[in-house]
């Protein structure tokens, strides 16, 4: 707000050094004398407190507040009572060129409707007589400043309402994705708990190495839970050890091929987002009975990745994939319409034997 604040007011600075230093330029430009100057900036201070007094106070304090007529009847009494200070003004500015001018010719303040005009090539000084041009003058320049204030205004109040919107969009969105994270850490855990318990009984010294994989894994789990992205290194080493843990428990009828990448680019991916695709395909894949694989693979461009996940269905498993609620799968779709809206695409592909997810990214 404070930096909005500094470049609204360096602006308007650098826009009144424009309105008051050209007339400088035209009077040397054009030989118009100071008399010209001294009147154009008597002008110019005018409209300027109308218009400041207009922004500042009028349109806050009354428009803004849905006050509509009693701002209207404001901006009537300040234009009202600036016509007085105005023509006292204009009457003011004349003496002076009056009692200053040395070539003694009339030019000392006009009547109402009277606009000195110094004829070129001459000495002499007549007055052209254009009724009510004053007030006319007056009245078409105030009203410009009010509705130039009052416009200038609203699009900045628009400005700002439009950045409130974004940022409570943006905090909700960062709220709904704390929430779906959070739900993959339990989530996550539970099933490779579960992978542990099917090892106790079978291979004790697995369980145990299994159980301090485990811990390494959620200590990383945790200890990175308040970043949004993470690197795309940390991310496929956590995805080995995670699948190293899962193949404990995997049999010699399975067949697992991994494929990541070997040079990892510059990039950087939201915490955990693959984890659920490895979940399902080890949890679905896996069988002890039956033959069954399991294929992993992450392809990386330079702003791009492609996560291909494919396991098979083994007949031993079809009663646990029927019973199963989904809750990775579902999370993960949140979590992509969230965070890539219009940027991701997800793919799946389930036959009888097969289940194959394909997740393609525009980073």
């Amino acid at each position: 707000m404070r930096k909005e604040n500094t470049t609204r007011i360096v602006i308007h600075m650098l826009v009144w050094i424009v309105i008051l230093v050209l007339p400088i330029y035209s009077a040397r430009r054009f030989q118009m004398g100071s008399n010209f100057l001294l009147n154009y900036y008597t002008f110019m201070a005018i409209n300027a407190v109308i218009f400041y007094l207009n922004y500042l106070f009028l349109i806050p304090g009354l428009f803004f507040q849905k006050k509509r007529y009693r701002y209207y009847l404001a901006v009537l009494a300040l234009v009202f009572s600036f016509y007085f200070m105005s023509d006292f003004a204009n009457s003011q500015v004349f003496n002076y060129i009056s009692e200053n001018n040395n070539s003694g010719q009339l030019v000392g303040p006009p009547a109402e409707g009277q606009i000195p005009r110094q004829l070129q090539g001459g000495v002499r000084r007549r007055i052209v007589n254009i009724p009510h041009a004053h007030f006319i003058g007056y009245t078409s320049s105030s009203l410009f400043m009010v509705f130039l204030s009052l416009g200038l205004r609203v699009l900045e109040q628009q400005n700002k309402l439009e950045k409130m919107q974004e940022q409570m969009e943006k905090a909700k969105l960062n709220a709904e994705l704390a929430f779906l994270k959070n739900q993959i850490s339990p989530h996550f855990f539970f099933n490779t708990l579960n992978n542990i318990y099917s090892l106790i009984g079978r291979n004790n010294e697995d369980s145990k190495h299994a159980v301090i994989k485990l811990s390494k894994l959620m200590r990383y789990v945790l200890n990175e839970s308040g970043q949004v992205n993470k690197p795309l290194r940390d991310e496929i080493e956590f995805m080995n050890n995670y699948i190293d843990l899962m193949k404990l428990r995997m049999g010699a009828k399975t067949r697992l091929e991994v494929n990541f990448p070997g040079e990892y680019k510059n990039l950087s991916i939201p915490h955990l987002l693959f984890v659920s695709l490895i979940e399902n395909a080890f949890k679905y894949g896996i069988s002890v009975q039956d033959e069954s694989y399991v294929y992993v693979t992450l392809e990386c461009g330079d702003n791009n990745l492609v996560f291909k996940c494919e396991n098979g269905l083994p007949d031993s498993n079809h009663g646990t994939l029927c019973a199963s609620s989904g809750i990775g799968l579902e999370n993960l779709k949140k979590r992509l319409s969230l965070l890539y809206p219009d940027r991701h695409k997800l793919e799946i592909n389930r036959t009888m034997n097969k289940f194959e997810a394909t997740l393609m990214i525009r980073l």
